[in-house]
């Protein structure tokens, strides 16, 4: 089916567009070394790619019986900005997805619990900001980061209805975020979330690869037409 002037996806950023999780990882160990820890390399951090920051934070130095979380946060933001942001590589093919969506008409928005100013920075880094009509992100300050409260102001903000829009993400905040609006959304599988993950949270269908997303998005726009009110 054809794309409308309507058609609205808003995309996760982190584990949907960019590989970000080696930036992440790196930066909390540094913020980890500044408080006085040596990482421990045997704990999984795969799962830190989608939370919240102060929440995801705090997980990580109860681990080293640390309740620091407002000063690692602050080393954290430092220690991204300045190297863990360029560590952000666009997944193979998502670039010709955007590009090609824009190019269609679809109205491209970003939606992500990562602060809005560095969301931006990476999304010019990569060369990608100019197919994006708008981005709902965190506040400096990382307040803000909730998916259902992000989604929601670009809907409110954008005029968007909601049988108009698709969310896509890689991890259950992002299903849920969108459900939360009564939106659908997309879940992939490229990213840090897994099947299980995204399929308990609802995913109205999931995607294996980039290459595969949009005929997805092309499919999903069809049922949401199909049943308006499903």
């Amino acid at each position: 089916m054809p794309f409308h002037e309507n058609h609205t996806v808003l995309f996760d950023l982190d584990g949907t567009i960019v590989r970000s999780r080696d930036g992440i990882v790196e930066s909390i160990y540094a913020v980890l070394r500044d408080l006085g820890h040596e990482p421990d390399m045997s704990v999984d951090l795969t799962w830190v790619v989608g939370p919240p920051l102060e929440e995801l934070i705090a997980h990580i130095l109860a681990h080293y019986g640390d309740d620091r979380v407002q000063e690692a946060m602050a080393l954290y933001r430092k220690h991204y900005e300045s190297e863990g942001m360029h560590k952000s590589p666009v997944f193979d093919h998502m670039r010709n997805v955007i590009e090609t969506l824009s190019a269609e008409g679809v109205r491209l928005f970003v939606a992500t619990s990562k602060p809005r100013h560095l969301a931006r920075k990476i999304l010019h880094l990569r060369n990608l900001v100019q197919y994006f009509d708008g981005l709902s992100g965190a506040r400096a300050d990382d307040s803000g980061a909730e998916k259902p409260e992000l989604i929601a102001a670009v809907l409110r903000e954008h005029d968007i209805r909601r049988e108009d829009a698709l969310m896509i993400g890689d991890r259950r905040f992002d299903i849920s975020g969108a459900h939360a609006n009564h939106v659908r959304a997309l879940g992939v599988l490229w990213g840090y979330g897994t099947r299980e993950e995204l399929t308990q949270a609802g995913a109205d269908a999931l995607v294996s690869q980039p290459s595969e997303l949009l005929d997805a998005i092309r499919q999903q726009f069809a049922a949401a037409e199909a049943h308006p009110h499903a």
